[in-house]
C-alpha cells in the first residue's frame, strides 16, 4: 500500500502518463464529442423542445444551457492543449502558463432545483455528462499541474473571458 507523499507522486505519474500519451485519445474523443452532440441538441430538438417548457422550467433551461455551453468551451479549450502538448506542438510549460485561463468549475443547477424534473431528459443526460467529464478533468489537471491559485480581478482572462477563449483556440490551433 502506497501512502503519503509516494501515494500522491504515483497518482500525479499516471494522471501525467495518460493526458500526455496515446491513452488521452479516448477522453479527447468523449469531450469532442460531447461539445459536437451538445451544440447540435442545443441547436435542433433542444430549441423545440424550450418552446414546449412552462415558465419555469423553460427560464432554468435557458440558464442552464448557457452554463452547458461555457462548461464544454472550458473542457475543449482544456483538451485542445493537452493535445497541443501531446502532439509537440506547444512544451507542457506553455500548456501550463495557456491553460491557467481554463476554469474547469462551471456552476450548475442541483436536480432538486424546481423545474429541473420538467426539462428535457436528453438536456439533463448532457448536463450530468459534462458535470462528470468536467469533474474527472479537473481532478487530472489537478493532479499534473497542482491546485488552482487564486485568480485576481487584474488577470487579463477577468477582464474578458470570451476574448481570451477565442485566444486560448487559436493558441491550441496555432493560428495567430
Amino acid at each position: 500500500m502506497v501512502t503519503g507523499s509516494t501515494g500522491s507522486a504515483n497518482m500525479v505519474k499516471l494522471a501525467e502518463r495518460r493526458v500526455f500519451s496515446h491513452s488521452f485519445k479516448p477522453l479527447y474523443n468523449e469531450g469532442m464529442g460531447l461539445v459536437e452532440e451538445a451544440a447540435e441538441y442545443l441547436d435542433g430538438d433542444g430549441r423545440l423542445a424550450a418552446k414546449e417548457l412552462p415558465q419555469v422550467a423553460a427560464g432554468l433551461y435557458a440558464a442552464e444551457s448557457m452554463r452547458l455551453t461555457t462548461r464544454l468551451m472550458q473542457l475543449a479549450s482544456w483538451l485542445l492543449l493537452q493535445r497541443a502538448a501531446n502532439s509537440g506542438e506547444m512544451t507542457r510549460e506553455q500548456v501550463a502558463v495557456e491553460k491557467a485561463k481554463v476554469r474547469l468549475d462551471t456552476a450548475s443547477a442541483h436536480e432538486d432545483a424546481p423545474g429541473w424534473a420538467e426539462l428535457p431528459e436528453a438536456f439533463r443526460s448532457l448536463v450530468r455528462r459534462s458535470l462528470r467529464l468536467e469533474a474527472l478533468v479537473r481532478r487530472m489537471d489537478e493532479q499534473i499541474y497542482g491546485p488552482e491559485a487564486e485568480r485576481t480581478l487584474d488577470e487579463p482572462f477577468a477582464v474578458n473571458p470570451v476574448s481570451d477563449q477565442i485566444t486560448l483556440l487559436q493558441t491550441a490551433f496555432g493560428r495567430g
